[in-house]
């Protein structure tokens, strides 16, 4: 399917975020461990949560993770500590995302996981133990937070805790902070000992309810379409955002201000307008917030700002090799751009526009819901962007196209992609 996005007069309104995935998933799996009694509240309503929810609640021999990354890690853990045997699979991007790094620490704490089609891949077949002995793991942490995440929230059950030291530079903290932040509001005693190391005690989780908070990261694209606005007055209200955030992504608002965007905290809402500057040249490094990178690639190269990013290793293995995807897409666009040490991106602020006709361009995403949403706002400086396979928003903000709608763009279904 492709759907063409065509900017609206001007830019004013209150959207109603989804809340956090990354929180909701936290918050769910620690519950669980909790004993499932607690109540999780605004949780997602997204692909990735509702399939946490579906087995959770469910618990079938065979489940299936679908395109949810954040969930196969989680749950591969969870059920190492459960009662039962499991195989635990996904689609075929899926199967393609590593995991060894996870299942080899896993069998170090006791686990008795194995491959079923090829080492190191998905699907997994998990015998379940809820007396693992747990230690001392090292693993490096440069890998996915995620991983190191599972493992934390699987501490607390394991029968002499759980000390886990992360070699070599620590990629993504604000994750691993975030879990150690909503394990500790579920009664964990768990933290930093020292800058690489993390110690979790054997002190069960107690039961009680969580709210989460709306999600940072889906907010990114509405800062992104205020500072590809040409409406001097643009302003959009979204409420749910706490000043005194879990999420990394919260400090996307700190670069965006470089962006020519400013932000007005208002109790739990934060107000965006545009503040009429905007730096020459923009040099970030994103070890800290990789899921942003997509949004500020696409906003610097509509606004003219040449960038050097860093701190992407991370992106390669996300739903698509994101690294790639955004160089080619964005060659449909005019903007030609580097990539170095598949963890560097880097655009000299020159684009070509000769042979480019933004009717005839479908931007693909890759089964990638952050490819969608970065590159709708598009429209906002070309006029209008076409968007192919637009369901992929599902994954971690379902009602994105309704919201562009409300504020007043149009969205129109162009059937199947040719």
């Amino acid at each position: 399917m492709q759907i063409k996005v065509v900017r609206p007069n001007s830019l004013r309104g209150r959207v109603v975020l989804p809340s956090s995935k990354s929180i909701s998933n936290r918050a769910l799996a620690i519950s669980a461990l909790a004993g499932g009694d607690g109540r999780v509240e605004n949780v997602s309503d997204c692909d990735d949560t509702r399939v946490m929810l579906a087995w959770l609640r469910l618990r079938p021999d065979t489940i299936d993770i679908g395109a949810a990354g954040t969930a196969m890690r989680f749950s591969t853990a969870l059920l190492a500590v459960s009662e039962g045997t499991h195989i635990i699979t996904g689609s075929e991007r899926m199967k393609n995302r590593p995991i060894g790094v996870l299942v080899d620490a896993l069998r170090q704490l006791g686990a008795h996981i194995s491959y079923i089609d090829k080492e190191n891949y998905p699907p997994l077949r998990i015998e379940g133990d809820p007396q693992l002995g747990g230690g001392k793991v090292s693993l490096s942490g440069s890998v996915s937070s995620q991983y190191i995440s599972a493992l934390l929230m699987i501490g607390p059950m394991l029968n002499n805790g759980l000390i886990l030291n992360l070699i070599d530079n620590i990629v993504s903290r604000p994750y691993i902070d975030m879990t150690l932040a909503v394990m500790r509001s579920y009664g964990a005693k768990a933290g930093w000992k020292d800058d690489h190391t993390i110690v979790v005690d054997p002190i069960p989780y107690q039961t009680g309810s969580y709210l989460v908070e709306s999600d940072w990261s889906a907010a990114s694209y509405w800062y992104e379409m205020v500072a590809l606005s040409d409406d001097a007055e643009a302003e959009i209200v979204l409420p749910g955002l706490f000043v005194k955030s879990l999420q990394g992504d919260s400090r996307g608002a700190e670069v965006f201000e470089r962006l020519g965007v400013s932000t007005e905290h208002r109790g739990e809402e934060v107000v965006l307008r545009k503040n009429g500057k905007c730096v020459e040249r923009l040099d970030v490094d994103f070890v800290e917030m990789p899921d942003l990178a997509q949004t500020f690639v696409v906003t610097c190269c509509l606004l003219g700002v040449p960038f050097h990013f860093t701190g992407l290793q991370s992106l390669k293995i996300k739903e698509t090799d994101r690294i790639e995807a955004l160089k080619r897409e964005l060659a449909k666009l005019g903007f030609q751009i580097e990539d170095r040490n598949n963890s560097e991106l880097l655009w000299d602020g020159i684009r070509n526009k000769a042979c480019i006709s933004t009717d005839e361009i479908g931007i693909d995403t890759y089964e990638d819901h952050r490819m969608a949403m970065a590159f709708a706002p598009v429209a906002l400086k070309d006029g209008n962007i076409a968007i192919n396979n637009p369901h992929v928003v599902s994954k971690s903000y379902p009602r994105f196209w309704e919201d562009l709608e409300s504020l007043g763009f149009r969205v129109e279904s162009l059937g199947l992609k040719v």
